[in-house]
């Protein structure tokens, strides 16, 4: 039914794709909606949440580290769609495969939140708020620290003049393998066949980068201990 952004721009950007009026007025979001998404950064979303209206409408966010209560303890209707996935606006996603976890304030909500997230997705799972905080951060874990990873070993290609290409069918392989086996049993490297010598020359390698230093060792040690 409507767009709001705080910037003109971006208001009218998404709301030409869905044929929507919009608005950069929070005072003039529409009441009569069935459903509010607040889809902003985390920082944001308080603020947004205390200068809205909504009357009967389900409120839902989209945060995963973020309880429900920030938006039960000011509507009447409330709920949480996140989706478990990394988005980047110049790369398509495919919600349906995308798990959809899901949080009401009450079962009749519960219900229509699961029918308007089924729209979207063939995973839909209901977790609650303390639940979804530790998928958060298990997702920061296996996405954004990983993606980190990605870039450092980057900078060391690129230090020696080669290039990351190199190195994107060993990454693909190994997210394909945690598809089939559970992580423990994907693990491989020096610091699993507890070769120490290549560790050493590893740490001797980065001593002009002694925060890649630093973590190499710290993961390592977190392999030698494993179960």
């Amino acid at each position: 039914m409507q767009v709001y952004s705080r910037t003109n721009t971006s208001a009218k950007q998404l709301a030409e794709k869905l044929g929507t009026p919009f608005t950069t007025d929070l005072q003039e979001i529409n009441k009569n909606a069935d459903l509010v998404i607040i889809s902003v950064s985390d920082d944001a979303l308080e603020g947004i949440v205390q200068n809205i209206v909504a009357g009967d409408s389900l409120v839902i966010h989209t945060s995963g580290p973020v309880g429900m209560e920030i938006l039960s303890k000011r509507f009447l209707n409330s709920g949480v769609i996140y989706p478990l996935q990394t988005f980047s606006k110049n790369r398509e996603a495919d919600f349906s495969e995308i798990p959809l976890c899901i949080e009401a304030s009450s079962p009749e909500n519960l219900s229509k939140l699961r029918s308007f997230a089924e729209s979207l997705s063939a995973k839909v799972v209901e977790i609650g708020s303390d639940e979804r905080q530790f998928l958060h951060l298990a997702a920061v874990f296996a996405c954004n620290f990983s993606n980190y990873m990605y870039r450092v070993a980057d900078e060391i290609l690129r230090g020696s003049n080669l290039d990351f290409d190199l190195l994107r069918p060993l990454i693909l392989e190994t997210a394909m393998k945690v598809q089939e086996m559970k992580p423990v049993e994907a693990q491989t490297g020096p610091a699993l066949r507890r070769d120490r010598k290549t560790m050493g020359k590893h740490i001797e390698m980065l001593k002009k980068y002694p925060e890649w230093q630093k973590i190499y060792e710290i993961m390592n040690k977190g392999i030698l201990e494993m179960d």
